[in-house]
């Protein structure tokens, strides 16, 4: 789904056998190295997940996600944004393109 993942980033499955366990990643998506997103969560289309950041509840579409856990700091005015081809890690106060 034209995503991009970083290097050491965790996609893991957590819950009861049997039941639907494991993250769903949406299009457009750059989760940024280190990250760890965990369960049953879903990842919006159009989001960034910063480095280092802990996922454990779903993130709407074209969110801005850091910390741990994580925690929404923004979202991009552009809905057809994709951060996953921009491939841009830095967030500046003089970007237009969040809304924070």
């Amino acid at each position: 789904h034209n995503c991009s993942i970083l290097h050491h980033v965790t996609l893991g499955g957590s819950g009861k056998k049997g039941v639907d366990r494991h993250p769903k990643v949406g299009s457009g998506v750059l989760l940024g190295a280190g990250a760890s997103v965990l369960g049953n969560v879903r990842i919006g289309d159009g989001c960034q997940v910063g480095a280092g950041t802990l996922v454990i509840s779903d993130l709407p579409d074209h969110s801005v996600a850091v910390g741990v856990p994580a925690k929404i700091i923004g979202s991009f005015v552009d809905v057809s944004a994709q951060p996953s081809i921009g491939m841009n890690q830095i967030l500046n106060q003089e970007d237009a393109s969040i809304v924070t």
